[in-house]
């Protein structure tokens, strides 16, 4: 597979990109930061793609996307409005459509859409309201988008993350009833990430995903 990964540089990004060319694919990895290549099986494409060609150039003859912009490289929320994962997402299925790749699957997070109110406490009531609001309403705009478009996506919301290793073990779930939090680690999310896309899985669907144990 020929997959083009958004947000390569960090977090689940950065795992994904090594973890998908562990198994065989190549990545293209878009990024601001981003220095030279340095394996036959990684392209590098500088830049953001809300910059003119730079998304058409990561999608050209790919096989599937991975969106990986987290919100911690936006700061909370402080009365400013955040529009970055909707307009990014809108110009990324527009170069999708242009260049025919049909996969993409989104890391969006619990809170984003209809998986509000399932965070837990302390992160519905202190950390939703007072710090991540404005970032998570336009999550929920970026998976309205993906709703609505003719494309074959998968959106995954994980819950708290962090920064553990791999362990391969989580729990993916479509039904949120009486599930409030828990964490995950960024490495165990690009896994299931890497699966979507891989093995074809949770096709036009939002899954949650937690650490096996439900913590």
């Amino acid at each position: 597979m020929r997959l083009t990964i958004i947000g390569a540089t960090r977090g689940i990004g950065k795992a994904l990109s090594e973890q998908a060319r562990a198994a065989g694919h190549h990545v293209v990895a878009v990024g601001r930061s981003l220095g030279p290549a340095a394996a036959d099986n990684l392209t590098h494409v500088r830049g953001s793609i809300l910059e003119e060609g730079v998304a058409e150039e990561a999608l050209e003859r790919a096989n599937a996307v991975a969106y990986c912009l987290g919100a911690g490289s936006y700061g909370p929320d402080v009365g400013k409005p955040v529009t970055i994962f909707s307009q990014s997402t809108e110009r990324l299925l527009d170069a999708m459509r242009a260049r025919g790749v049909m996969r993409i699957g989104v890391i969006t997070g619990v809170g984003s859409g209809d998986s509000r109110g399932h965070g837990g406490f302390l992160y519905d009531a202190v950390a939703m309201p007072f710090a991540l609001g404005a970032i998570y309403a336009d999550k929920t705009r970026q998976e309205e988008l993906l709703r609505a478009s003719d494309r074959d996506w998968t959106v995954i919301r994980p819950v708290v993350l962090t920064h553990g290793p791999y362990t391969g073990t989580y729990r993916v779930l479509e039904d949120l009833t009486g599930f409030n939090g828990g964490t995950i680690s960024r490495a165990d999310c690009a896994d299931c990430l890497l699966r979507a896309l891989a093995e074809h899985r949770w096709s036009r669907r939002a899954v949650a995903i937690t650490g096996g144990d439900g913590r």
